[in-house]
C-alpha cells in the first residue's frame, strides 16, 4: 500500500517592483508623447488650429506637456502603491479625476471650439495609454 503524500504548494503573487512600474510607466510616457504630437499635428492638417489666446501652441509642445505631467503620473503611481490599500483602485480614481479636472484650462481657453475640442482629444490620448499601463503595475 503506497501512501502518497501531498505538498501544500502555495502561489505567492508578489506585486511588479517599483523599478517595473517606473519601466512600463515611462515607456507608456513616451508613446503618450508621441501620440498627443500626431494628434495634434493631425489636428494640425485638417486646418484645427492650436493658438490659444493668439499664440499657437507648437506640436513639441503637446510632446512636453504630455511628459511632463505623465512623470508627475508616475510619482503619484508609486506614492499609492506604497501608502494607499489598494494601489490599483486608487491610482484609477485619482487618474480619471485629474484628467476631467485637466478639460476646464481647456474649456476656459481663449480659443475656438475646434481648438478646445482638440486640447481635450489630446488629455484623452494621453490618459488612454498612460493609465492602463500604469494600472496593470499596481497591485
Amino acid at each position: 500500500m503506497s501512501t502518497a503524500t501531498a505538498t501544500p504548494t502555495t502561489a505567492t503573487t508578489t506585486a511588479p517592483t517599483v523599478g517595473a512600474l517606473l519601466l512600463a510607466g515611462s515607456a507608456a510616457t513616451v508613446a503618450a508623447a508621441v501620440a498627443t504630437s500626431v494628434a495634434a499635428a493631425a489636428g494640425q492638417a485638417v486646418g484645427i488650429s492650436t493658438a490659444v489666446a493668439g499664440a499657437p501652441i507648437p506640436v513639441s509642445g503637446f510632446a512636453v506637456l504630455t511628459a511632463i505631467f505623465s512623470v508627475l503620473g508616475l510619482v503619484i503611481a508609486t506614492g499609492l502603491r506604497r501608502f494607499a490599500r489598494h494601489p490599483r483602485t486608487a491610482w484609477i480614481r485619482t487618474t480619471v479625476v485629474l484628467t476631467v479636472l485637466s478639460f476646464v484650462p481647456d474649456v476656459l481657453a481663449d480659443a475656438t471650439t475646434a481648438t478646445k475640442a482638440l486640447l481635450i482629444l489630446t488629455h484623452v490620448v494621453a490618459a488612454a495609454i498612460v493609465i492602463p499601463v500604469v494600472a496593470r503595475r499596481l497591485a
